[in-house]
């Protein structure tokens, strides 16, 4: 039996309906990918899984005593003095005892490698979803909801994620836009289309080729019905007599065919991207040597020397924080260097995509931050209606009314592509354009950034982008420097040095522990492969695991004191100074990762201990 069913759902919130006949089933261990265009209804759907939200028809059914646990997409930005410590607690359910919940958070902080201290609102972006994760675990649910949970995050971090719900996720259903992340972690991709939902098993990989055909299948289909549909009418405009007894049948065969082509819903619209190329540049476009900027009393590029020719397509790697939007400001000759030289080349033409989107205007509407006010625009010396221009960024004309204020993350973002397009550029710099779009957006937007004759600098997160867009890499290596690879994110990787500063990924979860196997049986609803649950163990303790109970306070200890002087050492900028500091780190981060395996299963350990400790 599944854990989680939808049959058959329907809900409209008073325009056309936003699922028609959805049918749903979340089997235990499956980790499923749901995806969908921008304005489909997948976050909604996830509301309507985790229970906030009833359906207007149909079903929702859920295993006995089930418990779901839910990662918001967006952060909160409030001032919250709450601790880590406090924020996830707050997972665990008051029906647990205070022992049992302060032991269930000290597990889920040393999982995720939270410190219990600091305070929440202090946090980054990156760091507040850490630890909204590790509140949604403490809740130990037996199926996850994650939404966009890569969103702003860095490479080092979206790594770690993609190696926390391996190891520590058995169920999740997970909206994600980033392919590289879907291909890796999905079993089974859901797509959210026109209402309805279709199961595509495997990897992203392999419903890019099923979701084709049955594309394919959908479009002949259709046309079979839409001629069927013109020889009837055609037919039936002849003058035959409708009421004759012979030809009634075929009347209602065209009435049925009438109602099946009104009900159809259309794919929604592929955005209409066009980039307006400018002059060519000169061969050399920017040209820096030792550049170094200090920003307050915080060094934050040294040393760093490149060559920028036309035509290259340059990704811009590094962890947040790092200074890539400073390296930017600094090669566009926005922000003086304290030191080194930038030279730009000539008959410059630049177009800036801001992350930040600072570039729009929140009380205008979507249609006068493109024309200012002005009804026409001109695109490649022709002139145009605005609205017409933003259908093709797919904003009808009451969306291209709206204010700016009212829109999503992705349509923002493609208002910045459309503001941007407008202007003939021979260098397109492009700060994070990938945040919030859809897949289909982004592949198109790919298209047309490898078509660009001009130069690209493409500041990115996005793993599939850099590899299908850039040409070169400017990859951060910690202390301020950058240095160029040849190639896209894949390329850097397997030319970088082993253990550099960005921290090695690993390929796969660790070996099992058993010990940590046993916790999780006890502590959890674990599901035989008959479907039972396999019961609690009603035994005495052993006098060695008396013993073991008694001295695991102690070891756990002495492994997080370890843990907490690591993380010492790794946050002095001493640390990374000292000759041989590359071999140092690797170990510190190697280390670390042994000791986050030790506390899961000390901490797994004591709980099985204390279980039977109870029920005995």
């Amino acid at each position: 039996m599944a854990l989680l069913s939808l049959r058959d759902v329907q809900l409209a919130f008073g325009g056309p309906p936003l699922f028609t006949s959805l049918t749903l089933h979340i089997q235990q261990g499956e980790r499923l990918c749901l995806l969908g265009r921008n304005g489909t209804g997948k976050s909604t759907l996830l509301k309507v899984l985790s229970g906030e939200l009833s359906v207007d028809d149909g079903v929702v059914e859920r295993s006995r005593g089930l418990r779901v646990g839910v990662l918001r997409q967006q952060v909160p930005n409030d001032a919250d003095d709450s601790t880590v410590a406090q924020v996830v607690r707050g997972g665990v359910s008051a029906e647990v005892g205070e022992e049992q919940a302060r032991l269930r958070v000290r597990r889920v902080l040393s999982q995720a490698s939270l410190p219990p201290e600091p305070a929440f609102g202090s946090l980054s972006a990156g760091w507040k979803r850490r630890v909204l994760l590790a509140r949604a675990l403490a809740g130990q649910p037996d199926v996850l909801l994650l939404d966009e949970p890569t969103n702003h995050l860095d490479i080092p971090a979206i790594d770690w994620l993609e190696d926390f719900v391996r190891r520590h996720v058995t169920t999740c259903l997970f909206v994600s836009h980033d392919r590289v992340f879907v291909d890796r972690l999905a079993t089974r991709i859901v797509e959210l289309d026109r209402g309805e939902i279709y199961s595509f098993p495997g990897s992203y990989k392999q419903y890019q080729r099923r979701k084709e055909q049955a594309l394919a299948n959908e479009q002949v289909h259709h046309a079979a019905l839409d001629k069927k549909l013109a020889r009837e009418e055609i037919w039936l405009r002849r003058g035959v007599k409708a009421r004759r007894a012979r030809n009634e049948g075929r009347v209602r065969a065209l009435k049925e065919l009438r109602a099946k082509r009104r009900a159809r819903r259309e794919q929604i619209g592929q955005a209409r991207l066009r980039v307006q190329q400018a002059d060519r540049s000169g061969k050399v476009v920017i040209k820096a040597e030792g550049l170094a900027v200090t920003l307050g009393d915080k060094p934050v590029l040294r040393d760093v020397s490149t060559i920028i020719l036309r035509g290259d397509k340059v990704g811009i790697i590094g962890p947040n924080g790092c200074g890539k939007t400073t390296l930017v400001r600094a090669l566009l000759g926005n922000l003086t260097p304290d030191g080194g030289t930038v030279e730009q080349g000539t008959r410059l033409e630049i177009a800036y995509f801001d992350q930040l989107r600072a570039q729009l205007d929140e009380n205008r509407t979507v249609a006068d931050n493109v024309a200012d006010g002005r009804e026409r625009i001109t695109i490649d010396g022709e002139s145009r209606h605005v609205l017409s221009y933003l259908e093709g960024f797919l904003f009808p004309p009451e969306r291209a009314r709206t204010p700016v204020a009212a829109l999503s993350g992705g349509e923002r973002n493609r208002l910045l592509l459309a503001r941007l397009f407008l202007r003939p550029s021979n260098l397109l710099v492009m700060d994070e354009p990938t945040n919030d779009l859809d897949i289909e957006t982004l592949e198109l937007l790919e298209q047309r950034l490898i078509a660009y004759d001009g130069t690209l600098l493409l500041v990115s997160h996005d793993r599939a982008f850099l590899n299908n867009v850039v040409t070169s890499t400017l990859a951060f290596e910690g202390e301020g420097r950058f240095r160029d690879y040849a190639g896209g994110y894949d390329d850097w990787q397997s030319q970088r040095a082993a253990g550099g500063p960005l921290g090695a990924t690993e390929k796969g979860p660790p070996a099992v522990d058993e010990a940590a196997t046993a916790g999780a049986s006890a502590s959890t609803n674990v599901t035989t492969t008959k479907g039972k649950s396999k019961p609690r163990p009603k035994r005495k303790l052993s006098f060695k695991e008396k013993r073991q109970l008694e001295g695991l306070p102690a070891e756990i200890e002495q492994l997080e004191s370890e843990q907490a002087a690591i993380h010492d050492k790794l946050a002095d900028p001493r640390f990374y100074q000292a000759e041989g500091a590359g071999t140092a780190v690797a170990a510190a981060q190697r280390r670390l990762t042994e000791l986050d395996e030790m506390l899961a299963a000390a901490y797994a350990r004591w709980e099985t201990l204390e279980a039977i400790a109870v029920t005995a």
